[in-house]
């Protein structure tokens, strides 16, 4: 079966979670609580197949790819680092990593004095949101049809835990730009307008993927340097959600950090069932790819 086959399964099933997503605000109104609860699972789940699945996949692709290269691992980290970089850039000025929009003043980050009696923000727009989360939603398009392209032919569902982690995450995405604009008096029809072109970023990642993919060949080291950079993502956007609780959710603690370890516990989980797979079925990569690693490694 083509690689094609389950990635179009899984945008359709995405472009509906989005679409969905931005319904939320006209649906209900979920509590402070319940929102944070969520958001730590999501992020746990993020995190969990950040690190444990693509990252992994990542320098094997590499080592497989260039056995005799000494500097194959090094190429995958730098790639890791350049996805969170870009992930933490586009963070940093387009301001749309903001998943709860509060009544009365919308801001995207907060600032304390030395003395912590004083913060301040700056008021997020949607269209800066949208763009944000366009633009991250194209490179978890990317990251979908890379760890598809990885697992096909070895897996019964490839690029399971990708699929996952943004069918989770995306409808929280729409429902920012969906609130963003009730808050600036867009109507309805406008946000379902704008909220299903936001839908088709996804898909537009994976075409590009593919593009690119054809154009270099098709696998080798190019994948391998994809699913590190989607992994830097993972991992920038899993700790940016994380790391505010430290700060300001001293209160449930508890819940938190269970939902926290509940969505590490499923990314592992995911990679457990991976495992099987793989040990009933291996990949021409997978296969190969073991004892080079353990070249590389010593």
């Amino acid at each position: 079966m083509s690689s094609i086959v389950p990635l179009t399964y899984y945008c359709l099933l995405i472009f509906g979670a989005s679409i969905a997503g931005g319904m939320i605000p006209v649906w209900f109104r979920l509590t402070h609580r319940v929102m944070e609860c969520v958001v730590s699972f999501v992020a746990g789940v993020m995190l969990g197949v950040g690190v444990l699945h693509m990252l992994p996949h990542a320098l094997a692709q590499a080592v497989a790819a260039s056995p005799e290269s000494p500097t194959a691992i090094s190429a995958v980290m730098l790639w890791l680092l350049l996805g969170l970089l870009t992930m933490f850039f586009i963070e940093r000025f387009f301001c749309f990593h903001h998943h709860e929009v509060e009544e009365g003043e919308v801001t995207c980050h907060h600032e304390s004095d030395h003395d912590g009696t004083h913060g301040h923000g700056h008021d997020i727009t949607w269209s800066g949101a949208a763009l944000g989360l366009t633009l991250h939603s194209i490179i978890a398009g990317v990251a979908l049809a890379a760890g598809v392209e990885h697992g096909h032919g070895s897996m019964a569902l490839p690029g399971l835990g990708t699929f996952l982690v943004i069918l989770l995450h995306k409808p929280f995405d729409s429902m920012t730009i969906a609130t963003l604009m009730s808050r600036g008096g867009w109507s309805l029809m406008w946000r379902h307008v704008v909220n299903g072109l936001f839908s088709l970023a996804i898909p537009l990642g994976a075409v590009i993927f593919h593009v690119g993919l054809m154009r270099e060949g098709g696998g080798g080291s190019t994948l391998a340097y994809a699913l590190a950079f989607a992994a830097g993502t993972f991992l920038c956007i899993s700790l940016s959600d994380l790391l505010p609780e430290l700060q300001f959710h001293d209160h449930d603690r508890v819940k938190l950090s269970l939902a926290l370890i509940l969505g590490l516990a499923l990314a592992w989980g995911i990679c457990l069932l991976e495992s099987n797979s793989h040990a009933h079925a291996p990949s021409p990569v997978e296969a190969t790819s073991s004892e080079p690693i353990q070249k590389v490694m010593k």
